[in-house]
């Protein structure tokens, strides 16, 4: 049943300085609940977590001018959980290529 729930990381500007403090957020699949979300972390990254908490990002309407008129189209609505860690666990998102292959993300 270890399916995956992890689609990327958030990197914002925001995430960053909260990956310093030991909060990292993802995209993680619609339907990953939260106990999901916190054995797919632990299992990837070899990390313990403290609590996981997750919402919605609302989809966004989107137009474009093009020659032949307006196009209207929307991005789908989006899930992300922001995952604390026990003190003392870090993830490096940053990892190199050669890394990633082994398994991080």
């Amino acid at each position: 049943m270890n399916r995956e729930v992890l689609k990327r990381p958030f990197l914002t500007e925001k995430a960053t300085l909260m990956a310093e403090k030991g909060i990292y957020t993802f995209e993680v699949v619609s339907s990953a609940n939260k106990l999901e979300i916190a054995q797919s972390v632990a299992s990837r990254f070899g990390v313990e977590v403290a609590k996981v908490q997750t919402g919605w990002l609302p989809a966004k309407k989107k137009s474009q001018q093009t020659r032949k008129g307006m196009m209207k189209g929307e991005k789908p609505a989006r899930k992300k959980a922001t995952v604390h860690l026990k003190k003392g666990f870090t993830i490096d998102l940053f990892a190199p290529a050669e890394v990633k292959e082994a398994g991080a993300l």
